[in-house]
């Protein structure tokens, strides 16, 4: 398929980008395969990028440009940078372009500047020389600096990129030299970029201002979120990862204003910023330990702490679904990157761990708000939890005071749930039982704090809901909505006594505990044995479901070829039974 006229390659990208005709698009592809691979290709590039009328006209050329460079046998070095300062003479005199024009422009040049990063010419590392370009854009008009910026954001990305069709090795040598030689450069300036946004009374109804103000942000967020070690760590592994800062970056955390100016513009700008500024956060969090002495630690511990402490303060913010996800990623990374012996320390910590408890506790009963975002609250939780008897510091730790009341709350919000589900005929939070069991699996850990709290709530909650299960079963009309309700918060108990039985440690355990759990155990097979002699009338798929459960974690905590010594109490009762 011959391509020649400005007529037929306009008439391609409708095809290729907006048509609806199979067949017309799979031409299409053909025809840009064969147009990247004749001589003509660079020629008809620059036609569509001048005489083209639309904006898919120039998106082609930046996919068929992406492509010609992207070769295994790269073009000669003078023809890249012929395409590299074209691209960038080309966005400088059209800022007006398709955000996503500029977008796929802007990528071609970052991948011509990955390709030849190491490359010589009259003893200049000539394709090094973008950083020096952009500065003249940052120094222009807004909607250049804009176009700056994402340069320098679409360079860190690709940069970050592992490209799997050419040697690893390669790539780590590329990556590890643009971290040592540029990206510190390039995050101070982004910082410094947005020092003076927030210097200025910020207008955020002119939407170049909004727009840069994104881009920066999201500059930072790539520089942060480089892999600077070679890592290549899995990004569903969130709250393993610890940021691996370069030594030589310790002059910028050290100083307390870039902290600031983060949780600054948190608090100034509107939801869809404000969203980015804590995800910045949430990696300036996550900074390895080693990068500071034990004295800049807990210094800079405190000002993060001080931090969480304004956000909470002043929580208007967190109502937007975005910023609350993040700030419940950005607790969970402090856990994650903090002892809680550390934390203690931090002069506001009273004060804070009670903001996060009742933060915790509104979050819980607000079940059907962002239910993703709770399980970073749940593991801030347990990871101090689970902390507590590694604890040396005097200081108190108050978990003792908050740990129930957070079980509390997770206990009393999901029975709440089942009236709310069943006559709004919602979708029940039972039947996701993925993040039933993820989340349950993270309140064993709290429910055993203050254990005896948690099993008096329970043993009181389970006798009274299996007393009006029985008197509905022996009930004439039995009301289907009243016996739906009732079967549900039944089905949520055996769950959570599963949960807390489960979430038994034989070295912190004692006699008095295991009682409990043979207290809690045996309300459970009584409920089991009921249910088996009212079949088939007493059949219901979650109370069985939950009974799996609770059985699962009974037969692994209490039941085994070596019994433990503490777990005969339980076994005693269940005998009495």
């Amino acid at each position: 398929i011959a391509v020649h006229s400005l007529a037929e390659l306009e008439a391609l990208c409708t095809h290729l980008y907006i048509g609806t005709d199979l067949t017309q698009r799979i031409e299409a592809e053909k025809a840009l395969l064969e147009l990247i691979d004749s001589p003509e290709c660079l020629s008809k590039c620059q036609l569509l990028l001048e005489q083209g009328t639309t904006s898919y006209a120039q998106l082609l050329a930046a996919t068929c440009l992406s492509k010609l460079v992207s070769r295994v046998s790269p073009l000669p070095v003078e023809q890249r940078i012929d395409i590299r300062n074209y691209i960038l003479n080309y966005v400088a005199s059209q800022p007006k372009l398709a955000p996503f024009v500029i977008q796929a422009l802007i990528q071609v040049i970052a991948k011509i500047t990955k390709s030849g990063w190491f490359e010589v010419q009259k003893d200049r590392f000539v394709f090094r020389e973008i950083i020096a370009d952009v500065k003249t854009f940052l120094q222009g008009a807004m909607e250049h600096c804009i176009i700056g910026v994402i340069i320098l954001s679409e360079l860190t990305q690709e940069m970050n990129l592992v490209d799997y069709s050419r040697p690893s090795a390669k790539h780590r040598k590329i990556a590890t030299s643009f971290r040592d030689t540029s990206l510190k450069d390039i995050l101070v300036l982004a910082c410094s970029l947005l020092k003076e946004i927030l210097a200025k009374p910020l207008n955020l109804q002119d939407q170049d201002q909004q727009n840069l103000v994104m881009q920066v942000l999201k500059l930072v967020l790539n520089c942060l979120n480089f892999d600077f070690i070679g890592s290549s760590a899995d990004e569903s592994a969130d709250d393993l990862c610890t940021v691996q800062i370069p030594t030589t970056w310790r002059a910028i955390f050290l100083e307390p204003e870039t902290l600031d100016l983060f949780f600054n513009l948190y608090h100034s700008l509107p939801p869809l910023l404000s969203q980015l500024a804590l995800s910045c956060l949430v990696q300036f969090a996550s900074t390895r330990r080693s990068l500071f002495s034990s004295p800049e630690r807990a210094k800079y511990l405190g000002n993060l702490i001080k931090g969480v402490k304004r956000i909470l303060e002043n929580p208007q913010g967190l109502s937007d679904p975005g910023n609350y996800h993040e700030f419940c990623r950005f607790l969970a990374r402090l856990k994650t990157n903090y002892q809680l012996g550390e934390l203690v320390m931090v002069k506001e910590y009273p004060e804070v761990i009670r903001l996060i408890a009742n933060f915790t506790i509104t979050s819980l009963q607000h079940w059907e708000f962002a239910p993703n975002s709770v399980h970073y609250l749940l593991t801030l939780w347990q990871r101090m939890v689970a902390s507590v008897p590694f604890v040396k510091s005097t200081e108190p730790h108050l978990l003792d005071t908050y740990a129930p009341e957070i079980t509390k709350a997770f206990i009393t919000s999901r029975l709440e749930s089942v009236a709310v589900v069943v006559r709004g005929n919602l979708d029940d939070p039972l039947e996701d039982t993925t993040t039933v069991f993820q989340q349950l699996e993270q309140l064993c850990t709290v429910s055993r704090c203050e254990y005896e709290k948690t099993c008096t709530l329970l043993a009181q909650l389970f006798d009274q809901n299996a007393q009006n299960y029985q008197k509905l079963l022996h009930s004439a009309s039995r009301m289907t909505v009243d016996m739906a309700i009732q079967e549900g918060r039944l089905a949520w108990l055996v769950y959570l006594v599963g949960t807390v039985v489960g979430g038994r440690l034989t070295y912190t355990s004692t006699d008095e505990h295991d009682a409990m759990d043979g207290e809690l155990s045996c309300r459970v097979f009584q409920l089991i044995s009921l249910m088996d002699t009212g079949l088939p009338q007493c059949s219901n798929e979650k109370i069985e479901l939950a009974i799996l459960w609770f059985l699962d974690q009974f037969r692994k905590t209490y039941v085994g070829d070596q019994l433990q010594r503490t777990s005969k109490r339980v076994c005693i009762l269940l005998l009495q039974e």
